[in-house]
């Protein structure tokens, strides 16, 4: 089997993790610290606070932002980006997305800007969304940006990790580029903000049962921990595998179906290799027969999903829904592997 997605855990983290097991410090402490001070580096930002997952990164940086009004959030992209805005009693603004680059299309965010407080735009598949355009039109009208980078450790935008203003968020659910089995992280550069965020995921607590205002568990434990500053190591190499199997499959499919585009200004880091094909089900079939992965990311729009039903009208998300289809090329994936995957889209196409 060629799974569409696997977790690349090694001798170091198995070891990290005994550790850490033995030692009975289990809860939010050192190594929750040094794996923070090592990700802010890396992702060139001043402040990382890490949290158990992606959505909860989300949640807190809503309630950082202290904002309760509406949210531009793409409608092609995974619920919990609507679901933070919701819970934190805002209201999401489901807007259409770039048919090439799947995320946020600056157009769209322009026709609402003069409505919405936040813009959430999502860095999709791994490659981010246009940095410039919708940061220069957030300025201009003092909207906040919440970056949902989940998918995107390591890309970049004109050469920065750092896509300016606003804060971000990372997930290191399973089968993003590095895990901690679950976990995620706020990264920004404003020091109020990261203090919230210190607060909030920690049932807002300053000190040990001195309670500034209501907050949750949100806290990354000492063995997620561990095992993210394991899997920093080998971010890099993870996403040169990634970005080495998707040229591979793209040259060897690229006359068959609609493969991924990437956008001159980023360097896209392949958590997802998404195509765009007719003939989806039958692709889906003769994948399954061959043993080979595969992943629908995402099967509905966001607007007509039930707990977020709206009247929206988003044409380009709503025949993505019906055309992608993502392939397996993480690291594991080999180069016999490519060509088996190849072959079956070549048969089928």
């Amino acid at each position: 089997m060629i799974p569409i997605g696997k977790p690349i855990i090694g001798k170091e983290e198995i070891d990290s993790v005994i550790s850490v097991l033995s030692s009975g410090a289990l809860a939010q402490g050192k190594f929750v610290q040094e794996f923070e001070n090592i990700l802010k580096k890396y992702c060139s930002r001043r402040y990382a606070i890490a949290v158990n997952s992606g959505t909860a990164a989300l949640h807190l940086s809503v309630l950082a932002l202290g904002i309760k009004g509406k949210a531009a959030v793409p409608d092609f992209t995974f619920g919990a980006t609507a679901a933070s805005v919701k819970l934190s009693g805002g209201e999401p603004v489901f807007l259409d997305v770039d048919k090439k680059t799947f995320n946020m299309d600056p157009a769209q965010l322009e026709n609402v800007i003069k409505d919405v407080e936040i813009a959430m735009p999502v860095s999709l598949f791994g490659q981010p969304y246009d940095v410039d355009e919708i940061n220069k039109m957030c300025r201009e009208n003092g909207v906040k940006i919440i970056s949902d980078n989940a998918q995107s450790i390591g890309a970049e935008w004109n050469g920065k990790r750092n896509f300016g203003d606003g804060i971000s968020i990372l997930s290191f659910y399973p089968t993003k580029n590095i895990t901690t089995t679950e976990g995620g992280a706020v990264l920004t550069d404003d020091k109020d903000i990261a203090e919230a965020c210190m607060l909030l995921r920690n049932h807002g607590q300053k000190e040990r049962y001195s309670y500034e205002f209501p907050g949750y568990n949100y806290r990354m434990t000492e063995v997620a921990a561990v095992i993210g500053l394991e899997q920093l190591k080998k971010l890099d190499g993870f996403i040169r595998a990634r970005t080495k199997n998707a040229k591979i499959l793209s040259e060897l499919i690229g006359k068959y179906v609609e493969i991924p585009f990437v956008d001159k200004h980023c360097k896209h880091v392949f958590n997802q290799f998404t195509i765009k094909t007719d003939k989806r089900e039958t692709l889906i079939k003769n994948l399954k027969s061959n043993d080979i992965g595969y992943g629908i990311y995402y099967p509905s729009p966001l607007h007509s999903q039930k707990a977020f039903l709206s009247k929206s009208n988003c044409p380009v998300t709503e025949t993505l829904c019906k055309k992608v289809l993502s392939l397996p090329i993480h690291p594991s994936v080999t180069e016999n592997d490519l060509h088996k995957i190849a072959d079956v889209v070549k048969k089928v196409v």
